[in-house]
């Protein structure tokens, strides 16, 4: 007879099923630059031009709290786990993207809405590859520096590790994806600085926050009490 399959708890179902959907959506997000107001004003004081970030920063804060919160919940084996399975909806992702570019648009199609999917949907193979390694390196040095941490200090300051993790996180995601996207295709250092800054920024703001949300809502899922 069968065993039956393992149990899984409500918030780890829940909460992948969110990260594969956030690993999707930032690409996608990733094609709109904002300007985050103080923070661009920030650029010119530093020699910099005024800084900007492509929207999809928003998914990936989420990625980070989502994969800090599963570490938190259910250890950092799970949450690595988690991580390298977020490369199955990445990679389809962009598979899809590209299939869906090359494929020839319908003729009832409004010109302007033709050329702005398009436009969407198009990446180069070192965009494409700089998103794959960014992510991979990324999103599982998170979850390993969070898990440390969380094993030298125990359950207190989730907050403090939180926000380192996402921080250095954040900056190597950075330094990894504009060099390996952009690099020789013209001078990358004020990016890389205006990039990091900004991440790093809003890391320390909004991360601490979320995931006391997220972690809360998890354990909501599951219904376990909060620790004292």
């Amino acid at each position: 007879m069968a065993s039956p399959p393992p149990a899984i708890s409500r918030s780890l179902f829940a909460f992948s099923i969110f990260y594969g959907g956030m690993v999707c959506i930032a690409g996608v997000l990733g094609n709109k630059q904002v300007a985050l107001g103080p923070l661009s004003a920030l650029g010119p004081v530093l020699g910099l031009p005024p800084l900007a970030i492509e929207a999809g920063i928003s998914a990936f804060l989420l990625l980070v709290v989502t994969s800090s919160a599963i570490a938190e919940l259910h250890g950092g084996e799970v949450a690595t786990r988690l991580v390298r399975l977020g490369f199955i909806p990445l990679i389809v992702s962009i598979l899809l993207s590209a299939l869906v570019w090359v494929l020839p648009p319908s003729p009832d199609m409004q010109p302007a809405n033709r050329d702005a999917i398009q436009l969407v949907l198009f990446a180069t193979w070192r965009i494409w590859l700089g998103g794959i390694i960014a992510y991979g390196v990324s999103q599982s040095l998170n979850v390993t520096i969070f898990a440390a941490l969380k094993g030298r200090e125990g359950s207190r300051l989730l907050w403090l590790r939180a926000a380192v993790a996402g921080m250095l996180s954040q900056i190597v995601d950075t330094l990894l994806f504009v060099t390996i996207a952009f690099y020789g295709e013209f001078p990358i250092t004020s990016l890389l600085v205006g990039q990091m800054l900004v991440k790093v920024v809003l890391s320390a703001v909004l991360v601490p926050p979320l995931i006391y949300v997220f972690v809360a809502l998890g354990r909501r899922l599951d219904g376990t009490a909060t620790p004292a």
